[in-house]
């Protein structure tokens, strides 16, 4: 529990409520929310009576476990039917580039490519191909190696995208053109928890890329920082591709 830390306890707690109850999918019971969250009985049947009021709870029989109610579930996918992802995610974005003087991109993954949703230039500005609303080619960008490595997290899965959407074509020297590589590359991606461009999409421009799940299992898009490569050395990237995981992680 972490009341110390929220402005209004009856609503941590309350979510907390929620969150546990998500986890189960086959209900879960008085007793063992009791016992998982450390809250007296008789406060948490109260709370879950206003959450089942409200239908964020059920429980569809008297003392039997309860389920996440279709008022939760209603809300959750209203959300994501109409959610713009791009002010959602921009505030990020600038900080981002305010806090690296670099630029940064959102991008989301369609087929073999992918498309930016939004740029933030920073003040020092380089040149780049990438446009809101241009394309570039996903296995050699750092957002589309981010958003590949968890869309299609099995060396089987990159190997029928590759053969749906390849050959993988190359643009610069370093560019992974190789499917079992790039398989191998994003096992790495996974482990780390971000992606890298070295030089692999632009001549002289590397760049750091996490990806944005948003609650769901696969991203539903990914954010870079970049710059050129004397400004990107193996341990900046290091530093910004932590720092960006936990902003991501964080705010989306």
């Amino acid at each position: 529990m972490t009341e110390a830390q929220s402005p209004v306890g009856s609503v941590d707690r309350a979510l907390l409520i929620l969150q546990e109850i998500g986890k189960h999918s086959r209900g879960v019971t008085l007793d063992e929310l009791a016992t998982r969250l450390s809250l007296p009985k008789s406060s948490l049947h109260r709370l879950l009576g206003a959450l089942k009021h409200r239908g964020f709870a059920a429980q569809p029989e008297p003392g039997g476990p309860y389920f996440l109610g279709t008022e939760m579930l209603a809300t959750a996918f209203r959300f994501y039917e109409t959610m713009d992802l791009r002010s959602l995610v921009r505030p990020l974005l600038l900080r981002l580039s305010e806090e690296f003087a670099e630029t940064v991109h959102m991008a989301m993954l369609d087929g073999g490519e992918v498309v930016y949703l939004d740029k933030v230039e920073a003040v020092r500005t380089i040149t780049m191909t990438s446009v809101i609303g241009g394309r570039d080619a996903a296995h050699c960008t750092g957002v589309g190696k981010a958003l590949l490595a968890w869309t299609y997290p099995t060396d089987e899965a990159i190997r029928a995208w590759s053969d749906r959407f390849g050959p993988l074509a190359s643009r610069t020297r370093n560019t992974i053109t190789n499917p079992a590589k790039l398989a191998t590359h994003l096992d790495q991606v996974r482990q780390r928890g971000y992606a890298l461009d070295l030089e692999e999409n632009e001549p002289g421009v590397r760049c750091v890329a996490a990806s944005v799940f948003m609650g769901r299992n696969a991203p539903v898009a990914a954010v870079s920082v970049t710059a050129i490569k004397d400004r990107m050395s193996a341990a900046r990237m290091e530093q910004v591709g932590h720092r960006l995981r936990r902003a991501v992680a964080e705010q989306v």
